[in-house]
């Protein structure tokens, strides 16, 4: 392809010709003719023309250059993960809210963006807050040159101050963070709508050092460390999955003393006045339940059928037939749920009745039978070895029983009743919906429990380092953010009918790249591509990515310092040597 200039006549006219060959011969055609020569210069359009395909070639050169790896880059960042996170945190009210409960303080640095890039590095690939600080020199954060540890550890402090004002406070002081959640529910809350269902649930964490003044404590550590001192973590959602709040207490704190001041917030921190109450059979207690019945609260709470005596002898022993139900699912996969009523205590008017909801998992129950059938068979094996193999395995000790030889062996008995709950879960409620819509509550709990499976996974909070209260509070709540923006992501995805896997998402978005490289006295900005999901991410949330190559001006040199002014008049004394 090339310029040609074509005389007709007294008049010369500008073309652009491609060669193109057809066999031995080579045939021209012309692409466009531009106009006459003569025009196009006094005019100047022949200049801007040439100007224009001269800047074209060059981007052509530069993008040419970056593919192939051959450019000397003077820096590289990355921007997917901020370009995507950073609208979530806009739109989502989270700045918003951050930089008004900021707007009376006077930190020397800026607060918000130490806590947006804790929130990022939590999604992208989390660890300790020291961690952070090395991490993000590897990402463009508008708003975060110049940021320090020091930096961090004072933001997640602020996060976790207790405020001057304790009114309304339940088991845990009121922190700063409580006034964002409270902020960001009223934000998408309306003021004629009320929750119905209240999903929640804990987990613990456990901490490398003191743990704070008071949060860390020993208690049972779903972690299996009861070696370190751990704080319990609760989160609460709407039954659509999204973050409404989480509480902090310390380790040792029971599950079934945690359900009640969370209920307590709820009601007078967000004026929730209607709502039922779904938590795990680990919430359950005569107490909670009493306590529940008189507020008046409607609650679903799962039942433990293997140790409560109501449940195994009495609700499981009941003969009424169970209704099959088909469950669709999100990919089009239906699954089967059998389920049924039972009623205890129902003696009259006066009596309160114990309302039961048996439900059975069909699928879930072949799972069980396998994997019951897999530790039997290394149980065996294991006896082989003799009574010292079973030592600290408390998976084998429900199928165990003692002869009169005095050697362990496989119980058929505890086999039996074992297999007797494969598929199995009981729910005790008070609820008025009737029983599919209570086992379907139920059923959404595995969102909070997935939601803790990416608190520790994706959005893992270890290590903890802090050594005050104020900073793990903080350094949890970062997470509690973090999980507001995945949700926020998650439905928008849904929307726009997409469903990549969450590892997809940060591995393509982290390949998204900002190269400045400088040629022939330019600056430039060159972007990579976007691969894999990264195009269908930056589309569902409404974001363009920046152009291909930007011109950057460069730097000016600091000024020159300016030399010393002659003094004028008599030297003061000692200003001349000796």
């Amino acid at each position: 392809m090339f310029f040609r200039i074509k005389p007709s006549g007294d008049r010369r006219y500008l073309q652009i010709v491609e060669n193109s060959r057809d066999g031995a011969r080579t045939r021209q055609s012309v692409l466009a003719t531009l106009g006459r020569v003569d025009e196009l210069e006094t005019s100047g359009k022949l200049d801007v023309l040439l100007r224009s395909g001269a800047r074209l070639c060059e981007t052509a050169m530069l993008v040419s250059a970056l593919r192939k790896g051959t450019l000397d880059a003077i820096s590289t960042r990355r921007i997917g993960g901020p370009l995507v996170f950073e609208r979530l945190w806009a739109e989502t009210g989270c700045r918003t809210v951050v930089e008004a409960l900021l707007a009376e303080r006077r930190f020397a640095f800026p607060v918000e963006r130490a806590v947006f890039a804790t929130v990022l590095h939590r999604l992208m690939v989390s660890g300790s807050d020291r961690a952070c600080e090395r991490w993000l020199e590897a990402y463009r954060v508008d708003g975060s040159e110049g940021l320090e540890l020091h930096h961090l550890y004072r933001a997640m402090t602020w996060l976790g101050e207790e405020l001057a004002d304790q009114t309304g406070a339940t088991r845990a002081p009121r922190r700063t963070k409580d006034l964002i959640e409270e902020a960001l529910f009223a934000r998408r809350h309306s003021l004629f709508s009320d929750l119905s269902v209240v999903l929640f649930d804990t987990t613990s964490l456990y901490f490398h050092g003191a743990g704070g003044e008071s949060l860390g404590q020993r208690g049972k550590s779903k972690d299996h460390r009861p070696d370190l001192k751990q704080v319990v973590v609760g989160v609460v959602l709407d039954e659509a999955g999204r973050p409404i709040c989480s509480e902090t207490w310390p380790g040792n704190t029971a599950d079934v003393t945690a359900l009640l001041p969370v209920v307590d917030r709820l009601r007078q921190r967000f004026g929730i006045t209607r709502m039922c109450i779904v938590a795990d059979r680990g919430m359950i207690s005569a107490e909670t339940v009493a306590e529940l019945e008189v507020r008046g609260i409607e609650y679903i709470l799962g039942a433990r059928e293997r140790s409560d005596k109501e449940v195994r002898d009495l609700v499981l022993a009941d003969k009424k037939p169970m209704v099959p139900l088909l469950i669709p699912h999100a990919r089009g996969e239906d699954g089967e749920l059998e389920v049924k009523e039972v009623v205890l205590g129902n003696w009259g008017p006066q009596a309160k009745p114990r309302r039961y909801v048996v439900c059975f998992n069909p699928q879930q129950a072949k799972r069980d039978a396998i994997t019951r059938e897999q530790i039997l068979a290394s149980l065996d094996h294991t006896l082989d070895r003799g009574d010292k193999a079973l030592v600290g395995n408390a998976g084998y000790r429900r199928f165990l029983k003692t002869p009169r030889d005095g050697h362990f062996a496989i119980d058929p008995a505890r086999v039996a009743e074992d297999a007797r709950y494969d598929g199995l879960y009981v729910l005790r409620t008070n609820a008025k919906l009737n029983t599919l819509s209570v086992a379907l509550a139920y059923r959404q709990l595995w969102k909070i429990e997935a939601i803790f499976r990416t608190a520790k996974a994706i959005l893992e909070t270890r290590p903890i380092y802090h050594q005050c209260d104020a900073a793990i509070a903080g350094h949890l709540f970062c997470s509690f953010l973090a999980l507001v923006l995945r949700k926020e992501l998650d439905e928008r995805l849904a929307a726009a009918g997409a469903d990549p896997e969450w590892g997809d998402i940060v591995r393509d978005l982290d390949r998204l790249e900002e190269v400045a490289v400088e040629q022939a006295g330019k600056r430039f900005l060159l972007r990579t591509g976007t691969v894999g999901c990264a195009g269908t991410v930056l589309k569902a949330v409404g974001v363009a990515p920046p152009p291909l190559v930007r011109q950057l001006p460069l730097e000016k040199p600091p000024p020159e310092p300016a030399a010393p002014r002659k003094r004028i008049g008599r030297p003061r004394r000692g200003a001349t040597p000796r």
